[in-house]
């Protein structure tokens, strides 16, 4: 396992945020002019953005911890199984499908994986112009602004419980989690910005299928814990890392456990 203090992550941590600011400036100018558009073999879009900002983040990483094997969303080989405990997993651009109709909501993403936990997490919304990160147990933040605050799932909206979706389509086992949560108002968001939402306290529950790979949420995971929030499986299980062919389990995001304070 790697042996990294916290001091380690913090300076890891921010040393890669100037990257961040940089891929995403990038990746908003490539947005501007339009982008080239590939179709991968599992028949999802690739945009030279999103291989802008992977060469981008990845030779920074591999700078700061050259040691630890990368795991991107534009690179990995789903045929081969991972068998380490300590990985970083990076989705470059998350919300692709977004991205290309030139919505707001995509997200650039990096997170270290030690001992199948994400423990570094870093997400950039570059046209919000909103930066998340942390680095350890109550160390979560946002730059906003120029103002950097710090992230504790404080709830923002004190007469209603707040539900993320990612899609319209709502199935009947998420709409009995809402019920269950009491939950009184829907907000549909892409990408991992969901999790930085709950982290900020601007929503209160985010429940999905299991769905996507673990690059789209290893990131907001570690900020969202890392604020005071929880994550689990649907039968409230430790979420955890490195699965056969990084496929994720059904996902219960909660700003706290009760969602009324």
């Amino acid at each position: 396992m790697i042996k990294l203090n916290n001091s380690d992550l913090k300076n890891i941590t921010e040393s890669l945020i100037d990257s961040f600011l940089t891929a995403g400036k990038i990746a908003k100018e490539i947005s501007e002019r339009g982008v080239k558009i590939k179709i991968k073999t599992d028949k999802s879009p690739v945009t030279d953005g999103d291989l802008a900002v992977d060469k981008i983040l990845t030779d920074k990483i591999k700078k700061l911890t050259p040691n630890t094997p990368i795991i991107s969303e534009e690179t990995v080989d789903l045929k081969i199984e991972n068998d380490k405990k300590d990985f970083w997993l990076i989705d470059p651009i998350d919300g692709t499908k977004d991205y290309i109709k030139k919505k707001d909501e995509y997200t650039l993403n990096a997170a270290l994986v030690i001992n199948l936990q994400p423990t570094i997490g870093i997400i950039y919304a570059p046209a919000k112009e909103r930066l998340f990160f942390s680095y350890g147990k109550g160390c979560s933040f946002q730059i906003f602004n120029g103002n950097k605050t710090i992230l504790n799932c404080k709830k923002a909206n004190a007469d209603k419980i707040i539900a993320l979706v990612n899609t319209d389509k709502i199935s009947d086992e998420i709409l009995n989690i809402h019920r269950k949560y009491d939950v009184t108002k829907i907000v549909k968001m892409s990408s991992s910005l969901k999790f930085c939402i709950l982290a900020a306290g601007e929503a209160d529950i985010y429940a999905a299928r299991a769905r996507a790979y673990e690059w789209d949420i290893a990131a907001g995971h570690a900020i969202l814990e890392n604020a005071g929030g929880i994550i689990t499986t649907h039968d409230d299980k430790k979420f955890l890392y490195g699965k056969k062919n990084y496929k994720n389990l059904p996902l219960l995001a909660k700003r706290a456990e009760d969602l009324n304070n």
